[in-house]
């Protein structure tokens, strides 16, 4: 597998992760915390899960009900915590 090229706005995605593994995040939830334009933001997404280090899922709601439209909710995943955290310490060591 070709090695995953982590630009700013991608270590500033995965440090978000990293804070609390457990927690999914939407899109909106991550434009709202790191103010990363949806532009840029997305696609980093889409590389991250084709790279197996994001998984996703659409959230379980009635979109009718909620008056709103299901959200995307992204998390890491072991692989992706294990390679984020390995790219964030060599950023710091460099």
């Amino acid at each position: 597998m070709k090695e995953m090229r982590l630009t700013q706005p991608s270590l500033r995605i995965l440090t978000l992760f990293l804070r609390d593994l457990r927690k999914q995040k939407s899109g909106a939830e991550i434009y709202k915390e790191l103010k990363i334009m949806s532009g840029t933001m997305y696609p980093i997404l889409y590389r991250l899960e084709a790279a197996g280090w994001l998984e996703s899922e659409w959230e379980e709601i009635d979109p009718s009900e909620a008056g709103r439209p299901r959200k995307r909710l992204y998390r890491l995943t072991a692989v992706g915590k294990q390679k984020a955290k390995a790219a964030l310490a060599e950023l710091r060591t460099a």
